[in-house]
């Protein structure tokens, strides 16, 4: 597939970076255009693979490019306000050529979280492509306030765009890595997900011999009908003697199993099993929640892409799920010494941790709302018959 990707807010930014360097490094040219926008100077200026030109910095009247501190509805207006802006650099890019618009945000934050769903519906009325999104929930250790915001954000995006896919930062990052180490691993890693997903649907068969291609329609089809979607990923080195050092930071991702048999089909359905048992991007259990549709994408060399091990391990996600909507195909790379599985999973309710988002956005809005009145309180005991003089100024 090929893609037209806007980054929005800090993180938003750096995941549209990572997401071009392995374009760059793989050539898998699933990046037709990218362009990333936010309130903050710094952070645009930090970027090292979207294009200067395609920076886009809004509410320089409000905010003078320092960001809007965590204020998600700041970020709303603003980008509602400057939504001009963004645009101009929109039309440079051919929509047409083009299969659908990827936009990416942190739930949580400010900019990202408040800007999601207002560029998604304004690109939804002006263009037929589908308009999906990529949230990146917060830590729990980050506050009420990031919960709050992750919380309104997610719901509302879920209903202006095609699909929100979602990832947990809880579910990835490790104990003992630097908050900036941590995170640029897993942008790097999380790249990598996206880039053999929609690169499955932009197979050149000139140099490829797929036993049953994946094209972009079976992508599309698999987000179609909105919701939220997670993504699974597991792979393993054909060369032996490079598989630990190939397993990598990819194992944060996987189930943490001993390596797979070297048979064909017994490979690919064991990599199916981990992927989808393993570290989903929004970590749920696939038999407890429910599931619309799903697809199972094999990639590597022609020859290790078995069609009976494809259809074994599509056959097990549907027994595993109980959804009768799952499909499943190969992605030919003939260059590639890996074989990998990339799991989607589309239109999940029951997700324990979208429940307890809310839950903590929630008794977050709560306790705002309870300091909001004692305040209030407070001040009309301060100023008497005054306070509602002082109301009618506002």
């Amino acid at each position: 597939m090929k893609l037209g990707v806007v980054g929005l807010g800090q993180a938003g930014g750096k995941i549209v970076d990572a997401l071009l360097e392995y374009d760059q490094r793989t050539n898998s040219h699933i990046v037709h255009d990218a362009l990333a926008v936010n309130t903050a100077t710094a952070d645009l200026n930090a970027l090292e693979h979207v294009p200067a030109d395609a920076r886009v910095l809004i509410g320089q009247s409000q905010v003078g490019g320092q960001g809007v501190g965590g204020d998600n509805e700041l970020g709303a207006t603003i980008t509602t306000e400057d939504i001009t802006e963004i645009q101009h650099v929109i039309d440079t890019i051919p929509v047409h050529e083009i299969d659908a618009f990827l936009l990416v945000a942190a739930l949580g934050g400010g900019t990202g979280s408040g800007a999601l769903p207002v560029v998604g519906r304004h690109l939804k009325q002006l263009y037929t492509e589908p308009v999906y999104g990529l949230g990146i929930l917060p830590s729990t250790n980050e506050g009420g306030l990031y919960s709050l915001n992750a919380a309104r954000s997610s719901q509302t995006a879920v209903r202006e765009l095609d699909n929100l896919l979602v990832f947990d930062n809880d579910a990835h990052r490790q104990a003992n890595e630097s908050l900036t180490g941590g995170y640029t691993a897993i942008n790097r890693e999380l790249a990598t997900r996206l880039g053999v997903l929609f690169g499955a649907g932009d197979i050149d068969m000139g140099t490829a011999n797929p036993e049953s291609v994946v094209d972009a329609s079976e992508i599309i089809n698999t987000l179609k009908g909105g919701g939220v979607s997670t993504l699974g990923y597991a792979s393993q080195p054909l060369d032996e003697e490079n598989g630990a050092e190939s397993a990598g930071l990819l194992s944060r991702f996987t189930s943490g199993s001993s390596p797979d048999s070297a048979g064909g089909t017994n490979r690919i359905t064991s990599l199916v099993r981990r992927a989808t048992l393993g570290r989903l991007t929004l970590p749920v259990e696939p038999a407890n929640v429910s599931i619309d549709r799903g697809l199972v994408i094999v990639a590597g060399p022609s020859d290790s892409l078995t069609r009976k091990g494809i259809e074994r391990g599509r056959t097990w996600v549907e027994e595993q799920t109980g959804c009768l909507s799952i499909r499943g195909g190969d992605y030919p790379l003939p260059e590639s010494n890996t074989v990998a599985v990339v799991v989607l999973f589309s239109g999940i309710s029951g997700a324990d941790r979208l429940r307890e988002l809310r839950s903590v956005g929630s008794e977050a809005q709560t306790t705002n709302s309870e300091r909001a009145g004692s305040s209030d309180r407070h001040l009309e005991s301060i100023l008497g018959d005054d306070a509602d003089e002082l109301d009618s100024l506002f």
